[in-house]
């Protein structure tokens, strides 16, 4: 469902997303909050004068829910994600992943979204636009792995603010109620405009708070109060660079946003070297900017060549990063309009999917059925 309100040109964006496994594995109603959120004014969700709402109920695949926040990570106002849901624990990798309707504990690794996909997608945004809201309830082996790590588990990031409710396992048989998102959605239709900060306090106190982990940003550090800022100044920062890439991206400068991230991989390669993680980084960020231009080809060369790195690097095939770049490669093929060129990246992209796998059963078959359909597309005829 889409919903629009305001009107000024540069609205917020809300994207709420209520998930739960269909059926006996389901531990949270997630999707008993959704007429409550859907009855507040879409401005309150971003805190901006328009908003667009986007509604995202009981998603079946992954990719979808993927897709969905890959879009509205792209948005140029304020982006808020609301996610009601349960976690669960992959048995592989021992990640946590967001449970989805199909998802079943056998099936996670193909059913479910991974909670560090959702981190991913979000880095493109300048530091400060985001914020994500949850009220989550946990299986039993997240729960003991939040009980030992903490908040840290589910960190997404510095620049993105992460507030809500994680709760452990119900001792009912019936399902948990999100509560939490609940509170937050009668305090906006009370007429109330709290801050996020105020927000996660009166909810928190409204919500069910039985043993549940409640999430807020950590204040910044004060100066000690025994010495003077002035004192002791700290180094003047290097200026985040990726604010400007981005806005030049979403301002139709590719090139400008490409020129920038390629000179600071050749700085990060100069500091750090060939296939360290910093150039791998901007390799990446390099890719998702090909991929904004409209450039599949590139993208999915620029995806390769991570994957290829992280793995020279001796990182696992079944590492996120790596599966990530994989699976971003091979998206990224398949939009190749253009036959020669998607058959010329082909051999590539399938030798790293016999090392990668990845998530999605049967990738592999999938890539090899479309390459033979490419193959038997005829040659456009030459110009005589």
């Amino acid at each position: 469902m889409l919903i629009t309100g305001g009107e000024t040109t540069a609205p917020g964006t809300a994207l709420l997303i209520a998930a739960a496994p269909v059926g006996k594995g389901r531990l949270v109603d997630a999707g008993a909050v959704l007429p409550a959120l859907a009855a507040v004014p879409p401005s309150a969700l971003t805190g901006t004068r328009a908003a667009t709402v986007v509604e995202l109920a009981d998603p079946l695949d992954p990719q979808t829910v993927l897709t969905r926040i890959r879009a509205a990570a792209t948005a140029e106002g304020p982006l808020f994600l609301y996610v009601a849901g349960q976690l669960q624990l992959d048995r592989r990798q021992h990640l946590p992943h967001l449970a989805l309707a199909r998802t079943t504990p056998h099936t996670l690794r193909y059913t479910a979204l991974p909670w560090h996909w959702l981190a991913s997608e979000l880095t493109i945004r300048r530091p400060g636009t985001t914020t994500v809201v949850v009220d989550l309830v946990t299986a039993p082996e997240v729960w003991r792995r939040l009980t030992d790590e903490g908040p840290r588990l589910l960190a997404l990031g510095s620049a993105i603010r992460l507030y809500g409710r994680v709760a452990p396992p119900p001792d009912r048989r019936e399902a948990a109620v999100p509560s939490y998102l609940a509170a937050c959605a009668a305090i906006w239709r009370s007429g109330a405009r709290p801050d996020p900060a105020a927000l996660h306090e009166q909810a928190a106190l409204q919500s069910d708070a039985a043993g549940a982990l409640f999430l807020a940003p950590a204040p910044a550090m004060p100066f000690p109060a025994a010495v003077p800022p002035q004192a002791a100044p700290a180094p003047a920062p290097v200026e985040d660079p990726h604010p400007a890439i981005l806005a030049a991206a979403q301002a139709g400068r590719h090139g400008e946003a490409a020129a920038v991230a390629a000179a600071w991989e050749q700085r990060e390669l100069r500091a750090y070297g060939p296939g360290s993680l910093q150039a791998v980084h901007w390799l990446e960020v390099r890719a998702d900017l090909a991929r904004l231009a409209g450039d599949p080809a590139l993208s999915c060369e620029l995806w390769m060549a991570a994957a290829e790195a992280r793995l020279t690097r001796q990182q696992t095939a079944d590492d996120p990063d790596v599966e990530g770049a994989v699976d971003r490669a091979h998206h990224q093929w398949e939009q190749i309009a253009d036959a020669e060129r998607a058959r010329a990246a082909a051999p590539r992209l399938v030798a790293l999917r016999q090392r990668v796998p990845g998530r999605q059963r049967g990738a592999l078959r999938v890539l090899r059925r479309r390459l033979e359909q490419l193959h038997a597309t005829p040659a456009p005829p030459v110009a005589g």
